[in-house]
């Protein structure tokens, strides 16, 4: 019986960002990929919930984790996964994204997973075709599944998300990681800061709910979470750092600089690391407090009960437009 929420308790037809979910939709993401975490680690991984299902991964941007992950997620649900990547596309024909989107859309596949470099442009797909559409990360706009199974990680490892205190490090300004572990944290109840350069906080992040540091040991102090970012200098078309070597002194994390948090505190990463320059080797590779390696086997999982989910909502509301 449908209710009106969806059967899993989240009514949207497509996920493309955080940012205007509740709590109840989020959770409702979460369980589901929670149920998916144990069948992971068994021999049979598969299951039939995508039997006959299409599933197209677009990828405009390269990604080799995240789109790795999205095609184990729907292979183990038993759907048909296709990968496309720009180099391969119309796209470097002079085709435009909506004439992509119109030409996939003819093929009737039940869900798009997209990437693009731009900022707004999934959005844009997802209103130009009928089936689900999954935001695998725009821009500098939001990536809706790296933050879920950022959160999926922390609620398995802590028991909760609530009330913890969760510094997010490093190259806020073009993240879209950071914008979207922002959204959910914050809408879960957790206290978020921020810990960057001037340079690299985006002005008036603050009405997002969140408290800006620009020294490192000082925001870290009492964090339960420390979650660090990768430095995207493909992104960067100025001077925003004077060097590498100076901002690991600053905002690298180490152990020295590790001090001030709780002496239980989590290390995170969304990969891929530069070590060195966003964190120390041994910080990285501490197995008892970082959780980067479960990052990316929650990812699975994560996506896994994105695409369950979705296609689930697919006929309720292709039957709504008809």
């Amino acid at each position: 019986m449908n209710d009106g929420t969806g059967p899993f308790g989240f009514p949207h037809k497509h996920l493309l960002g955080i940012e205007g979910l509740n709590p109840i939709e989020i959770s409702a993401l979460l369980d589901r990929a929670e149920s998916y975490v144990e069948q992971n680690r068994q021999a049979d991984k598969k299951k039939a919930v995508l039997s006959g299902r299409t599933i197209i991964n677009l990828f405009f941007e390269d990604s080799t984790r995240t789109r790795t992950s999205f095609e184990l997620a729907g292979k183990r649900l038993g759907g048909d996964v296709i990968n496309m990547s720009v180099a391969t596309s119309s796209v470097k024909k002079g085709e435009t994204l909506i004439d992509t989107a119109m030409t996939l859309n003819a093929m009737h596949p039940d869900v798009l997973v997209v990437r693009h470099p731009e900022s707004g442009s999934v959005k844009l797909l997802s209103e130009k075709v009928n089936c689900a559409v999954i935001n695998a990360g725009d821009g500098q706009h939001e990536h809706p599944t790296q933050a879920l199974l950022d959160a999926l990680t922390i609620r398995r490892r802590v028991g909760k998300i609530q009330g913890l205190r969760i510094a997010i490090c490093g190259d806020i300004l073009h993240s879209r990681v950071a914008r979207s572990n922002i959204h959910l944290l914050t809408t879960m109840g957790a206290r978020v800061r921020l810990i960057a350069p001037r340079t690299l906080i985006p002005t008036g992040v603050e009405h997002m709910g969140v408290e800006v540091f620009y020294d490192m040991r000082e925001g870290l102090q009492d964090c339960d979470i420390v979650m660090m970012l990768r430095l995207q200098k493909e992104r960067m078309d100025g001077n925003y750092l004077p060097s590498v070597r100076e901002y690991f002194h600053f905002f690298g994390l180490d152990y020295e600089k590790l001090e001030g948090a709780k002496p239980n505190a989590l290390i995170m990463h969304p990969g891929p690391m530069n070590r060195g320059v966003e964190i120390d080797s041994e910080v990285a590779d501490d197995f008892g407090r970082s959780a980067i390696h479960e990052q990316v086997e929650m990812g699975v999982a994560v996506r896994m009960a994105a695409l369950e989910i979705l296609t689930a909502n697919l006929e309720e509301h292709l039957q709504r437009n008809l």
